[in-house]
């Protein structure tokens, strides 16, 4: 029987395995989200909205159960996981109270017919194909609007976090879903191709790699798809900047979630007058956080999500080494026992080493130096990615005017990116295509469909 496996990356210990679902089983969940689907999409949108208040409800209620699976599936800190549990409670309510506005027919008046209108309608079965990094805001990012415009959902999430999967499919079921409106695949990505042709759309966050095979398939059977992949966020420091609050932002821009976050800062473009007292204070910062074991409210670094992934993530750092690159801090593994690795800095880099052009998933910063505001747009655009950027300066307007120059899908100034309901998300470039949140993510999977009478 074939099974996927949950490993603490903490402790290394098997914390649980799972049957993977036979393609009877499959067929059997498709099956059944089909005929949810046209009971589901019929409910008057304030019951659908009123679930979502009670999923929110549900959510807070279960809230330090939620927050430990995650700790124990993906070794993200205790602190953190909680802050993710509200996050997801916020996404609900945020969509009960909006939804009726986002999807309101539009009457849009068009000589010679007495009525012309736009309709947001339902597709369908939305596959979600989610990653491990952030458990459950991930699968709630996408799943909450989608069901709220009256579609169903089937997912597909990363085979370490399983549990994490059957607990939100629980969670939507306290809440009062009916069943099949929210459903659990458990299988592993190869065995997708098989399912795309019975859905009607397709979401996915994770890697580029595996956003390239779902697209493939996406394109193949002809689903609709929103990607939301990897990213190399610059961080531009401006030479007016407040050096202190940008270091210790810095720190915290790079190091949330164990450095696990495609919109974490990771390549840090620092005006060359002001580079050395950035890099000192960085430095302090990121030698002063605290690893050790998630689960204890005071650990700001846990562990990576798997072994294999610190591999790479060392890999870079040692090809940074190998070709010139200065290692300022860290490099280097922690503990015997779990995934951990050290918070580290790496200057004087250039486009011959991998950590220049790859993600570094993980606890790991590129520092550069730019001496004119278009050199520092420039190395922010010199990546393949595109999601997200921040600038940092002491003449925002000077900050404000470079934003349009900067290739991203979101620019913050003064401040970390993060993802916000009231605002769409995702990137360009390899960084993936379409927007989840706000109003572009609910209308991400509808039949935007006009209606003229003459």
């Amino acid at each position: 029987m074939e099974i996927l496996t949950s490993i603490n990356p903490a402790t290394d210990e098997t914390v649980e395995t799972f049957a993977v679902h036979s393609p009877a089983d499959v067929q059997r969940l498709i099956d059944g989200a089909r005929r949810s689907f046209a009971h589901w999409k019929s409910l008057p949108l304030m019951r659908r909205t009123d679930l979502l208040r009670s999923a929110a409800k549900t959510l807070r209620n279960g809230k330090q159960k939620y927050a430990r699976i995650m700790t124990i599936e993906m070794g993200k800190p205790i602190s953190e996981a909680l802050a993710e549990v509200d996050k997801c409670a916020l996404l609900c309510d945020y969509y009960a109270e909006n939804a009726e506005r986002f999807l309101q027919t539009e009457i849009r008046p068009s000589a010679p017919f007495r009525h012309s209108s736009v309709r947001f309608d339902p597709l369908g079965i939305v596959l979600a194909v989610m990653p491990w990094n952030f458990p459950f805001w991930q699968v709630f990012r996408a799943a909450v609007p989608a069901l709220a415009a009256g579609n169903v959902m089937l997912l597909k999430h990363s085979s370490n976090v399983s549990r994490c999967a059957l607990e939100i499919e629980e969670i939507f079921r306290m809440a009062g879903f009916p069943d099949g409106v929210f459903g659990t695949l458990l299988l592993p990505a190869s065995r997708l191709e098989s399912v795309v042709p019975e859905v009607q759309a397709i979401t996915l966050t994770g890697s580029e790699a595996a956003g390239r095979s779902l697209a493939a398939l996406a394109g193949r059977f002809l689903k609709p798809a929103v990607l939301e992949l990897g990213g190399s966020d610059p961080y531009i420091v401006l030479a007016d900047a407040d050096v202190r609050v940008a270091a210790e932002n810095a720190v915290r821009a790079r190091c949330v979630n164990s450095g696990q976050s495609c919109i974490a800062a990771k390549r840090f473009i620092v005006h060359e007058k002001i580079y050395d007292s950035f890099l000192d204070l960085f430095r302090a910062g990121m030698q002063a956080l605290k690893i050790g074991d998630p689960l204890q409210s005071e650990t700001e670094i846990g562990p990576l999500a798997r072994k294999d992934l610190r591999e790479e993530l060392h890999g870079l750092v040692e090809d940074a080494g190998a070709n010139g690159a200065r290692i300022v801090l860290g490099g280097n593994a922690v503990f015997e026992q779990g995934a951990y690795y050290a918070p580290t800095i790496v200057d004087t880099l250039h486009p011959s080493m991998k950590l220049y052009h790859e993600e570094a998933f993980g606890p790991v910063a590129a520092v550069l130096p730019f001496s004119e505001d278009e050199e520092a747009v420039r190395l922010a655009n010199d990546s393949r990615f595109g999601l997200g950027a921040s600038i940092w300066a002491g003449d925002t307007e000077r900050a404000m005017a470079m934003a349009p120059f900067i290739e991203a899908g979101s620019v913050f100034i003064n401040a970390t990116v993060r993802s916000d309901p009231a605002l769409p998300f995702g990137g360009i470039k390899d960084s993936g295509y379409g927007r989840e949140l706000s109003l572009e993510g609910i209308r991400s999977f509808v039949n935007v469909k006009t209606v003229r009478l003459l």
